[in-house]
């Protein structure tokens, strides 16, 4: 994948800012979700934990880069450009492998892997891209269910939903969780919520409250936050 984009030594990718720049496009690609839309600096900049001005003015060089890696005017949002989406997808496509490999290889827990893999997704190779994926039979979901770009970039057809989008009585499979939280991961886990198994919702208490749920084939209920529930896709049939 990304064959024609020139790989660089650690020292020189730190020193050249690709680290930020990857960190930027990918941020970018996931707010703009699918189908694809304008995100604002004030998104990425929540996303990313930083100033709006200093999204401002990364926003602004990338998009002189040769060529453009976002098409951005401001005030008006930015989008990934060709070349910016084919880098997003790159170092989309390290990351969830080493999660994947991290989880099912190396038995690290599914709270660990998102932070070793922000370390590590700037810096393999191709090379070694390739024979992790090959090593794991060319994954198309990571421990977190998050889709697996393909070498040439490609995402599987279907679009996840927002589990918000259960109606009382209705059934879904998870289909993702997010792994930012690695609290959360522990007690999703510790429910036995991960991608996969069967939610059913049976009401949502008074005064938008808590959801509760039945989880897989169980017919104890237990209770879902909105900020749990917000973590969680859903596959409807």
């Amino acid at each position: 994948m990304a064959k024609n984009l020139p790989r660089s030594s650690h020292t020189e990718r730190k020193g050249s800012g690709s680290e930020a720049v990857d960190d930027y496009l990918k941020a970018i690609f996931q707010l703009s979700g699918r189908p694809e839309r304008q995100v604002s600096s004030t998104e990425i900049a929540l996303h990313l934990d930083i100033t709006p001005a200093s999204v401002t003015n990364m926003l602004q060089k990338l998009a002189v880069q040769d060529p453009p890696l976002v098409v951005y005017r401001k005030h008006h949002g930015v989008k990934l450009s060709k070349a910016g989406n084919k880098r997003a997808l790159e170092i989309i496509r390290h990351h969830r492998l080493i999660e994947t490999f991290l989880y099912k290889v190396l038995d690290y827990p599914w709270d660990e892997v998102h932070q070793e893999a922000e370390r590590l997704e700037h810096f393999i190779s191709e090379r070694f891209e390739e024979r992790i994926a090959a090593k794991l039979g060319h994954p198309e979901f990571d421990p977190h269910g998050h889709a697996i770009p393909a070498m040439d970039g490609s995402l599987p057809g279907h679009e996840p939903r927002a589990f918000s989008q259960l109606r009382p009585g209705q059934s879904a499979k998870v289909s993702s969780v997010s792994d930012k939280d690695p609290e959360m991961l522990r007690y999703l886990a510790s429910q036995g919520i991960r991608p996969g198994v069967k939610l059913t919702l049976s009401e949502q208490l008074p005064f938008e409250g808590a959801y509760q749920v039945r989880i897989g084939s169980s017919t104890k209920p237990a209770l879902l936050s909105h900020s749990l529930a917000d973590a969680i896709t859903i596959a409807l049939k």
